[in-house]
């Protein structure tokens, strides 16, 4: 296992309100939604102060653990915090001691079986504080804050 210092960063980004349990009906889901807008041609052209054009995805206001609600932002990581543009929400997310795990091969499928594996055995134990995605062409990064 890989342990890393996040440093402290902010994203602007759309958001959701789910559950993983809402995520495994497709019906209920709203994640394929959230990432489809996000992933549109041009969709952050217009947020002042990119740091680049990586997508990040921070899952934070955890309910309780990976049952309950969670709240998802996907977007690009600013130098700066200005207002975000409508439609979208800004997010600090803070410095953490983290489990860094990298998600590799054909997306969604190589995200969902790392995120399956975080469920399964954490250690040590998730702080269910915030956590990130740095997506890449490569597939993504994984930082899942723990307890010290």
């Amino acid at each position: 296992m890989i342990f890393v210092e996040r440093e402290e960063l902010q994203v602007i980004g759309f958001a959701v309100r789910t559950t993983n349990e809402a995520e495994a009906d497709p019906s209920r889901g709203v994640l394929k939604g959230l990432w489809a807008r996000a992933g549109a041609p041009g969709a952050f052209d217009h947020v002042e102060f990119r740091a680049d054009d990586r997508l990040h995805a921070v899952l934070t206001d955890y309910q309780s653990d990976e049952h309950g609600a969670y709240t998802q932002i996907v977007g690009v990581k600013v130098t700066r915090l200005a207002g975000p543009p409508e439609g979208m929400v800004a997010v600090r997310v803070p410095a953490a001691r983290c489990l860094k795990l990298e998600a590799r091969g054909p997306m969604p499928h190589a995200l969902i079986e790392t995120w399956q594996q975080v469920w399964k055995h954490t250690d040590p134990p998730r702080a269910f504080t915030t956590d990130l995605e740095v997506h890449t062409d490569e597939g993504a990064d994984l930082l899942i804050a723990v307890h010290a």
